[in-house]
């Protein structure tokens, strides 16, 4: 059951990766805004912040991570929701496979597309003067939370595909997920906001994970702050599994 499993979810893995690769242009329209963020943020807008931090390319960069994969997410639950529409879930449900290898196989896509698409935007922060002296074993630390984000994102990504009931409604899901680093210490400290907005903005998910990955990136101590934003991370990836593979066996049952 268990080699079953990981065999048809290769399978339907290179099928979702043949449809990105025959439209690589997914891929760069979840990087254009990211880009055009840090790109606003620290020519335009720079100057009335940067006393935030010596390098602002620097402090922004966390940020724009999280908004990449939140931009990312978004077309996995347009194509889930394009499969169920076009009954492809029926014709899987007649074959001999594991039935949940079909999701996994949209989860792995999604993973692959934006860790492609994180790549993009730290080569280009890099080249707008983001200079880290972190270590080797801080980088893979934030690539973990970066891949347990992505994940977790995805599986709401992948609830938000079960349930729509039109292609604007799974297309609107992700703003509340992209607009949410801007209410946070993304782009300026927490202590800056007014009252109400400051004790959302330091208790919300984003905020904890951001300065996670920039701790690690400026290589000061992270204390309880990474387990924290690990104990987000894997909290809503739970949750999100949970009740996507409900909705899923509601949905071929």
């Amino acid at each position: 059951m268990t080699k079953r499993f990981f065999v048809n979810t290769a399978v339907l893995l290179g099928r979702s990766l043949r449809h990105v690769t025959r439209s690589l242009d997914t891929i760069l329209t979840t990087t254009i805004m990211p880009i055009a963020l840090l790109l606003l943020f620290v020519y335009v807008l720079g100057g009335a912040v940067k006393s935030v931090a010596h390098s602002y390319v620097n402090y922004l960069l966390p940020g724009i991570l999280l908004i990449t994969i939140a931009s990312g997410i978004s077309y996995t639950a347009f194509r889930l929701f394009l499969d169920r529409q076009s009954g492809i879930f029926e014709r899987f449900q007649s074959m001999p496979i594991a039935r949940s290898s079909v999701l996994w196989a949209h989860v792995l896509t999604s993973l692959i597309a934006n860790l492609i698409s994180l790549v993009v935007v730290v080569l280009v922060a890099l080249l707008m003067g983001f200079r880290s002296g972190a270590g080797v074993l801080a980088w893979l630390a934030v690539a973990g939370v970066l891949i347990l984000f992505t994940l977790a994102l995805t599986w709401i990504a992948v609830l938000a595909g079960l349930s729509a009931k039109s292609t604007d409604g799974v297309s609107a899901f992700s703003y509340p997920l992209i607009f949410l680093p801007f209410v946070s210490s993304a782009f300026v400290p927490t202590d800056t906001m007014p009252g109400p907005v400051r004790a959302f903005a330091k208790h919300q998910p984003v905020t904890s994970i951001v300065n996670a990955i920039r701790d690690l990136f400026t290589q000061r101590p992270v204390g309880t702050g990474i387990w924290i934003a690990l104990a987000w991370c894997v909290g809503i990836l739970i949750v999100a599994y949970i009740f996507a593979m409900a909705t899923y066996r509601r949905r071929i049952s």
